[in-house]
């Protein structure tokens, strides 16, 4: 009895051990996630470090929270003005970023944020399509009240509305008009607004809601000051 003990203690402890040692190293970039989420100054060599460490915790425990994780650094990486990789290096890392991102939504679908995070990944790497269309919906799909994102999510809309279907349009107009009548604080409506185009679809979004031309048209004005 006590050598099947200890056999089988044995067995646990060797399945356990890459989800022991993937969490290590998962732990190691923590810090950098949390300088880059609260917009820190980071030095470069510490998302570097951070990547190396993800790779490492990656290759020992591959599952959907691991690579969500990593592809937030790879995109970081890729994506910040701050840290300036080369071209052949940006893509490589957005590249990898989808692919984690694609695998570990397939496995973890209800995250909105890295659905979000999916189209910002394949804009940069091949501009507005249907291909940036659909992870954007799967983030209302999974998240579609969830305030503090719409900001982000609504210039998304904006980048990608000529690409999108009659059918794509009215939807996402019905949830942006939705999201207005529910906004405690609307003046991030005017705050993503960058251009005349993005006025006029804002507007259009708005169109059936009462007040909000002249709601919107007071928040522009105060932007402005």
């Amino acid at each position: 009895m006590r050598g099947a003990l200890g056999v089988g203690g044995a067995l646990l402890v060797w399945q356990a051990w890459p989800v022991s040692k993937g969490a290590w190293q998962a732990q190691v970039a923590d810090p950098v996630y949390t300088n880059l989420r609260k917009n820190y100054a980071v030095n470069f060599s510490a998302v570097l470090d951070a990547l190396d460490a993800m790779d490492r915790s990656v290759a020992a425990d591959p599952n959907a929270t691991r690579l969500i994780q990593r592809s937030e650094l790879l995109a970081s990486a890729a994506l910040l003005p701050a840290f300036n990789p080369t071209p052949e290096q940006r893509t490589a890392w957005l590249k990898q970023a989808d692919a984690d991102l694609t695998a570990g939504l397939g496995e973890d679908p209800a995250r909105g944020i890295a659905w979000l995070r999916l189209v910002s990944v394949r804009l940069a790497l091949n501009g507005p399509s249907q291909a940036t269309v659909t992870p954007l919906l799967m983030s209302i799909d999974t998240s579609a009240m969830m305030e503090p994102i719409w900001p982000v999510r609504l210039q998304l809309i904006l980048v990608n509305w000529q690409v999108l279907t009659p059918e794509q349009r009215e939807t996402l107009s019905m949830y942006v008009a939705r999201t207005w009548q529910l906004s405690t604080d609307r003046r991030w409506f005017a705050q993503v607004i960058n251009s005349p185009i993005d006025e006029l679809f804002v507007r259009y979004f708005l169109r059936d809601e009462a007040g909000a031309q002249d709601e919107l048209t007071r928040l522009l004005a105060e932007k402005k000051k």
